[in-house]
């Protein structure tokens, strides 16, 4: 495909700066979320599973409404969502500064999962129409502030609990979390014609899909289908990791891999946190070279060995650091890959809403996690999750190459006379 060059703004680097700042201050949201959970057990009595049911209640409106948030940024502009959103996080974490029953824990972790996604949604949204050409990298240094960012303020949140508090956290860290994205939004804003490149390296479509015509389409529900595949085996590990290392007797072996010794948990913790960052942008930047279902196939493909792998040596201390770092590294890149195909299929103009729509897969995957528990405990060990898990993401990799590949063809290559009915309706 020959190239047409026309004139790209240059401050759309700026607005997907713009873009990781504002994912990074939400992080915490849903990966800060652990270190308090002890300290309010501590201080109220509350018990544990109480607790994580307001964690629950954010993964579910963080997911399931970004839909609606991002209609608004297609209609309204990125700046106003990405307001409200800053203002519903900080407003959130001040709620759970003072919370002193679960009811109110519950109703702020449903609005800072209203706030998170509405950012989260704004962001991805906005850097696959500022980036056409490059819609894989563009995601996934996106996505990568929010898989990563939250390392940044790992130490100083943890050493405010010590010395002030839990509330004094929340209270600190919402306020200025809160702040940051509100302040950067004011910087926010979607392209104008003639900002952005018109033809990129990989297949796009000749028109934009309204998001009811998307859903009436079968490639959207090969994608909501492997998207859940793959979300599903990466949500479990994340939320089973503690488990199967106690299961396998490891976690608290120590480890020695490039002069650092921790335990087998810490250390896979740590290290699967950095993968689940790097990788974003990584399979985001090959699939804008190699086209997306190949890169699907080769990552996707890749975790499932991984997983099989992790079930059969993972018993080893040093093994399960090793495969549980390459099961991240092969699984968080479905948040590049998946928004830039979406963008790529559907056109630009409603890539936020179509996004949203896409994404919604992750809590439909998140509603299967609990399940593998329940398979656990009826199978006494871990190895049928693992087979099941492994298999999902084989079939989703096959799907990715045999079936996604030649339905988006025709998608994308349908010429514009073909097109001129439907956008007539």
């Amino acid at each position: 495909m020959s190239e047409i060059r026309t004139p790209v703004g240059r401050g759309r680097w700026l607005q997907l700066a713009f873009g990781v700042v504002c994912m990074c201050m939400i992080a915490n949201m849903q990966y800060g979320w652990t270190f308090f959970v002890n300290p309010m057990q501590e201080r109220h009595g509350w018990d544990r599973a109480a607790i994580q049911v307001a964690f629950t209640l954010f993964v579910v409106t963080e997911t399931w409404l970004v839909p609606i948030e991002g209609w608004f940024v297609d209609k309204y502009g990125p700046r106003i969502v990405t307001l409200f959103g800053g203002l519903l996080c900080a407003i959130a974490w001040v709620i759970n500064s003072y919370a002193d029953s679960l009811t109110m824990l519950y109703i702020a972790a449903a609005i800072g999962g209203t706030g998170a996604g509405a950012v989260y949604g704004t962001c991805v949204g906005n850097s696959l129409k500022w980036f056409p050409d490059r819609r894989g990298l563009a995601a996934g240094i996106t996505a990568m502030g929010f898989g990563a960012g939250s390392a940044l303020t790992v130490v100083p949140i943890q050493a405010m609990i010590k010395s002030q508090g839990y509330e004094a956290a929340f209270f600190t860290f919402g306020i200025g979390q809160g702040v940051i994205v509100m302040l950067i939004a004011l910087a926010l804003r979607s392209p104008a014609k003639g900002q952005v490149p018109e033809v990129a390296r990989v297949s796009q479509s000749k028109r934009d899909y309204k998001p009811a015509e998307m859903v009436r389409t079968p490639i959207f529900w090969v994608m909501y289908a492997m998207f859940v595949m793959m979300a599903a085996g990466g949500l479990m590990a994340t939320a089973q990791l503690g488990p199967i290392a106690k299961d396998f007797k490891i976690a608290d072996v120590p480890v020695s891999l490039l002069g650092i010794t921790l335990p087998a948990l810490t250390f896979a913790a740590t290290l699967d946190r950095v993968l689940n960052g790097v990788t974003r942008p990584f399979f985001g930047w090959v699939s804008d070279h190699i086209g997306r279902e190949n890169t699907m196939f080769l990552s996707f493909a890749i975790e499932g060995v991984g997983i099989y792998a992790l079930s059969q040596f993972g018993q080893n201390p040093i093994a399960f650091v090793l495969l549980t770092g390459l099961v991240f590294f092969a699984w968080g890149e479905i948040y590049s890959l998946f928004p830039a195909t979406c963008g790529d299929t559907f056109g630009s103009k409603y890539a936020a809403t179509n996004a949203g729509l896409l994404y919604t897969a992750k809590g439909t995957a998140a509603l299967i996690v609990p399940y593998t528990s329940v398979l656990t405990t009826m199978t006494g060990s871990w190895h049928t999750v693992f087979l099941v898990a492994a298999a999902l993401n084989i079939l989703a990799a096959l799907l990715a190459l045999f079936v996604l590949k030649p339905m988006r063809a025709a998608y994308t290559k349908k010429p514009e006379a073909s097109l001129a009915p439907a956008l007539a309706r």
